[in-house]
């Protein structure tokens, strides 16, 4: 794990990248920074995380770490114990994780429930939509410290590197450490309901766009060329026919949110 830091005094913002060794992305926006070396209003912390990952190109060595959080000093596996370290250096700290992704080219944010900050800073962040983790927080980074995430666009791209770049000091700027203004958008949200299994196959193939509504009865993906369907509305969130090992993404809720207001007001699908 690299950690560096731009300014003086005790950080309490951090940016966070290479959780996964297959999501270079976010290293390219830290280094960026750390080129630039600009002066900040606030400390900010740098932490390039699985850095021996990265350097074998692979996702994870033993387990997935954003599965691995709180970790554990003495865990048997590599991310276990990583986990339990970066969750120390990153304690008391506002988090601003990266990532990248096979099913989606433009920008989102995953949070862990809609708090006020989520509030505040996603819709000002140059994304495309907002996703709570809804029951499938177990494991990642956010149940261990505060946190919002952002998946940058497609893995390996040259645009998710620069969308990691202005993301980075789109946050950097809405929490006060660089100088500027960002501008509020109004921004879909999105809950994440149900996970899309995808059972043993050889091929598998997805028919829908992530956070297009799917109706009921509509084939959303195939596997070996059976169709699998939708038993009932939901927009596909994270589907991709090989992101994942065991299931092809989540079915997600679309949620009316005054992001102003900070007030849900359903947690239905929209028409």
């Amino acid at each position: 794990m690299k950690v560096a830091k731009l300014g003086s005094g005790h950080p309490e913002i951090a940016v966070v990248a290479g959780v996964h060794g297959d999501e270079p992305c976010g290293v390219r926006a830290i280094e960026r920074l750390l080129d630039d070396d600009p002066a900040v209003s606030r400390p900010v912390k740098l932490i390039v995380a699985n850095e021996e990952a990265l350097e074998r190109r692979v996702r994870f060595l033993d387990e997935d770490l954003n599965r691995a959080f709180p970790g554990d000093p003495d865990a048997d596996t590599h991310e276990g114990r990583l986990a339990a370290e970066l969750a120390a250096e990153l304690e008391n700290c506002l988090t601003f994780s990266m990532h990248s992704t096979q099913s989606h080219a433009e920008p989102f944010a995953i949070v862990n429930g809609l708090g006020d900050r989520a509030r505040e800073i996603c819709p000002r962040l140059p994304i495309t939509a907002i996703v709570d983790s809804g029951p499938f927080a177990a494991g990642r980074l956010f149940t261990a410290v505060e946190t919002i995430e952002v998946e940058c666009g497609l893995q390996g791209s040259e645009t998710a590197a620069e969308n990691a770049d202005r993301l980075t000091r789109a946050f950097l700027t809405a929490v006060g450490a660089l100088p500027g203004d960002t501008v509020r958008r109004d921004v879909p949200v999105f809950r994440l309901v149900d996970r899309l299994s995808k059972g043993h196959a050889e091929n598998y193939e997805v028919f829908v766009e992530n956070f297009t509504r799917v109706d009921a009865g509509e084939a959303f993906a195939a596997a070996d060329g059976e169709a699998r369907t939708a038993e009932e509305p939901f927009y596909p969130v994270l589907v991709s026919p090989y992101g994942y090992s065991d299931v092809f993404g989540y079915a997600a809720r679309r949620v009316e949110v005054d992001l102003a207001e900070g007030t849900a007001e359903s947690a239905t699908v929209r028409d």
